[in-house]
C-alpha cells in the first residue's frame, strides 16, 4: 500500500489541519502518517490559541515516521515557525524524501493568522526548492510574489514568479476569484489552466489542506503532477457539493462523501 505523511498542525475542529489531511488521504486509498507541528485550539469560528511543539519533538516524529514506514508523499501545511521549518527541511533532505507538496498555509479560513512574520521567508527559502509543487492560494501568492492578482493574466505572472525564483512547480488556485474555481499550474516552463466548478457552498473550512493532502496522495500513487491535482480539485469538488453543514462558521467538508 502506498503511503503518504502529513506534517501540519491540528485542527480541535476536526476540518482542517492534519484531521482533514489523515481523512482525505485514506479516502484516496493511501496509508496517512503525521508529524504534529502544532496543537490549535479551534473551530468554525476562528483559532483562540496555538500551542506549537519543540524542534526536537518534531525531529522524533519524523525519524519516526521515516525509519519505519517511509513515505510515498509528504505534505506539508501549516509551520508557524522558523525553527520548525529548519527541522523540516534537514530530516528531509536527509532521508531523501520525494513528491513533497508544500501548502503554505500563513492564514485560516477563518482569517487568524497562522504563521510567524520571520517564518513566511524561512519556508520559501528552505522548503519550495525542495518541493515537487508548492499550493498557495491568492493572498498568500500576493505575499510571496509581492504583487497584486487580481486578474487570471495576473495569476500566471505571479504563479511564474515564485516558480522561477524558487525552482519548483506552483498550483496558484483561483478559489478567491469570485467568478470561478480555476487554478493555474507553472510546472516545468509552462504554464496549464485547471478549470472547476464553483460550489454555491460557504463552508470552506480545511479546502487548501484538503486540495493538497488529496495531491500528495495521488502523487504517492505514481501519477503526474498535473494528473495528481486534476484528480485532487476533483474530489474537493464533491466533498464541497455535498453540502455538509457543521458549526456556526465556516463549517468544514464532507471528506467522505462517497461513503
Amino acid at each position: 500500500m502506498k503511503t503518504s505523511l502529513t506534517i501540519a498542525g491540528s485542527d480541535s475542529g476536526g476540518g482542517a489541519g492534519i484531521q482533514a489531511d489523515i481523512k482525505t488521504m485514506t479516502v484516496s486509498g493511501v496509508f496517512a502518517m503525521s508529524a504534529i507541528t502544532a496543537l490549535t485550539a479551534q473551530n468554525t469560528l476562528g483559532v483562540r490559541s496555538i500551542q506549537e511543539v519543540t524542534p526536537a519533538f518534531l525531529k522524533d516524529q519524523l525519524d519516526a515516521v521515516f525509519e519505519d514506514i517511509f513515505p510515498d508523499s509528504v505534505k506539508i501545511g501549516m509551520v508557524s515557525s522558523a525553527s520548525l521549518i529548519s527541522v523540516i527541511s534537514e530530516r528531509l533532505r536527509f532521508y531523501r524524501a520525494k513528491n513533497i507538496v508544500v501548502d503554505p498555509v500563513m492564514v485560516a479560513t477563518s482569517g487568524s493568522a497562522l504563521i510567524k512574520t520571520d517564518a513566511v521567508s524561512a519556508l520559501a527559502d528552505m522548503l519550495f526548492p525542495m518541493a515537487t509543487v508548492v499550493t498557495p492560494n491568492i493572498p498568500e501568492a500576493e505575499i510571496l510574489s509581492g504583487r497584486s492578482i487580481q486578474t487570471p493574466e495576473d495569476m500566471e505572472k505571479a504563479a511564474e514568479q515564485i516558480g522561477k525564483m524558487y525552482g519548483c512547480s506552483v498550483l496558484l488556485k483561483g478559489g478567491h476569484m469570485v467568478q470561478d474555481a480555476n487554478d493555474v499550474l507553472f510546472e516545468k516552463g509552462t504554464l496549464t489552466w485547471l478549470y472547476g466548478t464553483r460550489i454555491d457552498n460557504p463552508n470552506t473550512h480545511g479546502t487548501g489542506c484538503t486540495l493538497s493532502s488529496a495531491i500528495a496522495a495521488n502523487l504517492a500513487k505514481d501519477l503526474p503532477l498535473a494528473q495528481s491535482v486534476q484528480n485532487a480539485k476533483a474530489y474537493l469538488t464533491n466533498a464541497l457539493a455535498a453540502n455538509l453543514n457543521l458549526g456556526k462558521g465556516k463549517g468544514p467538508l464532507m471528506h467522505n462523501f462517497g461513503f
